[in-house]
């Protein structure tokens, strides 16, 4: 069974305390989760705190049959100086903790996932040699070849021109329908929370603000409350719905544009 719930999950740098408290219900198999917050409100830290990465209190509690590996991170910062091809960055991403023999089947999936994420004209150039958008496809494609049962990804987006945005996180919902997977991804961008994911947590001065669908949580009493804007959300075609921002209730910005 795969799933994931967090229970009083906390993290410290020195003696700040960056997160405490972060509970979740259970989040299943096929669910793809936004992560969302003003800057610097703990979302990278709480990537780290799941994976492992980073020691602290609390419990990651996975399903039956599922173990700490099961858990994939992808970071913001992608970049690579080492000089390796695109094509071997992404076999060797394959192949991280288990044999390097690479059969077949790797090679299928690195072909299929690289052409899915429109790079494999990219395959014979230096990883270190490409822009950051490119450098952040590969970093996408390299956490996508692992399989993993949970994938955390950090800002997938945040290099990538709109085209690619929708073409990545399209990719990624289907995959997480069609693998199995529960993914959780740092977005900034509401609209693309609205249109992309399931459920959406709402981390803000280091605790859990809110989590649920994403109907339930993006709100205009959550926007003012959290991110200090006036906004609204409507409906347009095909039942999408995006939010709408009419203005800034933040005292600091008022003073500062009078």
């Amino acid at each position: 069974m795969v799933s994931i719930q967090l229970e009083e999950i906390g993290a410290k740098y020195g003696r700040t305390q960056i997160l405490s408290g972060i509970s979740t219900p259970q989040f299943n198999a096929g669910e793809v989760i936004a992560l969302i917050g003003p800057n610097a409100a703990g979302k990278s830290t709480l990537f780290r705190r799941m994976a492992g990465l980073f020691a602290g209190p609390g419990t990651v509690i996975l399903g039956a049959d599922m173990s700490a590996a099961a858990i994939c991170y992808m970071p913001q910062d992608t970049s690579s100086s080492a000089l390796l091809s695109v094509y071997e960055a992404v076999v060797l991403a394959r192949k991280q903790g288990s044999s390097l023999r690479v059969s077949p089947e790797d090679l299928a999936i690195v072909d299929s996932t690289m052409a899915a994420l429109g790079i494999t004209e990219l395959s014979e150039r230096n990883v270190s040699d490409l822009s950051g958008g490119q450098r952040q496809l590969v970093g996408v494609a390299q956490t996508l070849v692992r399989e993993p049962k949970v994938l955390l990804m950090d800002e997938p987006t945040s290099a990538l021109d709109l085209h690619r945005q929708i073409e990545v996180l399209a990719l990624v919902r289907e995959l997480a329908q069609q693998r199995g997977m529960i993914i959780f991804i740092a977005l900034h961008d509401l609209n693309h929370v609205l249109r992309f994911t399931d459920k959406a947590m709402v981390v803000a001065g280091g605790g859990l603000v809110a989590c649920g669908t994403v109907e339930e949580i993006i709100t205009p009493a959550m926007l003012r409350r959290v991110y200090q804007v006036e906004a609204r959300i409507e409906s347009c075609s095909r039942g999408l719905r995006h939010v709408i921002v009419d203005g800034v209730v933040s005292e600091k910005v008022k003073m500062a544009v009078a």
